[in-house]
């Protein structure tokens, strides 16, 4: 039987507890879902030894650094992945992307943010813009001897070129490979908001929001989304009480 989940990899309170509030987001629209956490929990206080809630399962990250997740994509305990960073919630049901997984080895969206030199410059291979970055917040995987091949080979080439972003070896090492790669739609990997309120249902809705804001807690990200709505109104009414008093 083909295992599937959902894998936080992260360190930091903030960002333990940052995955926690992603995970009930997986278990309110995806309750079946196993979910699994690499994380350094026990020295910030998290008893998921006790209580994995909202996890199935967890294990300590050893020797912890900034990008760890780098270390532990291949450590997956599922067959067929979706890793997630914390700073993401699900907006619907989305256990029907691992069907994806039947005709590709790998699935990832665009990075958003990739007509700059940074996100186009070369590590050894010069690429065609045509193949730009994959954003590594939402990555679909499959756990056979090829993927887990690159997710190995990630963390020195990471390492080795020393590029602030991840993203730039894994483009790298993707176009260098013979995966399957499937790109996936920017509904399952929301970078702005302004493109959830631009849509028309007709063109699609959000699958899975990635909002760096979501590090802050939610309330936080309601606060400056409810001030990016009206904050145009709140111009237009001071407008024109600004006409009318110079009249």
């Amino acid at each position: 039987m083909v295992t599937v989940g959902v894998l936080y990899i992260t360190t930091g309170k903030k960002y333990i507890k940052a995955a926690v509030r992603s995970a009930e987001t997986v278990r309110k629209f995806s309750p079946d879902l196993p979910i699994h956490l690499f994380a350094d929990y026990r020295i910030h206080g998290f008893e998921f030894d006790k209580i994995p809630d909202p996890f199935t399962s967890v294990e300590e990250i050893e020797h912890p650094h900034r990008r760890s997740k780098l270390d532990y994509m291949s450590r997956t305990p599922y067959d067929r992945t979706l890793y997630l960073d914390t700073d993401t919630a699900l907006a619907t049901d989305i256990r029907s992307i691992y069907q994806v997984l039947d005709r590709f080895d790998i699935a990832l969206c665009h990075a958003h943010v990739r007509n700059n030199e940074v996100r186009l410059r070369p590590w050894n291979v010069t690429i065609p813009d045509a193949f730009p970055q994959f954003n590594s917040g939402v990555i679909l995987y499959k756990n056979n001897p090829e993927t887990i091949k690159l997710m190995e080979a990630w963390p020195s080439a990471y390492q080795e070129a020393g590029f602030p972003q991840d993203q730039t070896t894994l483009r790298e090492l993707l176009w260098l490979s013979d995966l399957r790669i499937a790109t996936l739609p920017p509904e399952y990997n929301l970078r702005f908001m302004k493109y959830h309120f631009l849509w028309s249902k007709r063109e699609t809705v959000t699958k899975i929001y990635h909002l760096r804001r979501f590090h802050s807690g939610r309330f936080w990200f309601l606060k400056q989304t409810a001030k990016r709505i009206l904050r145009p109104f709140y111009y237009f009414l001071r407008d024109q009480l600004v006409k009318t008093n110079d009249r």
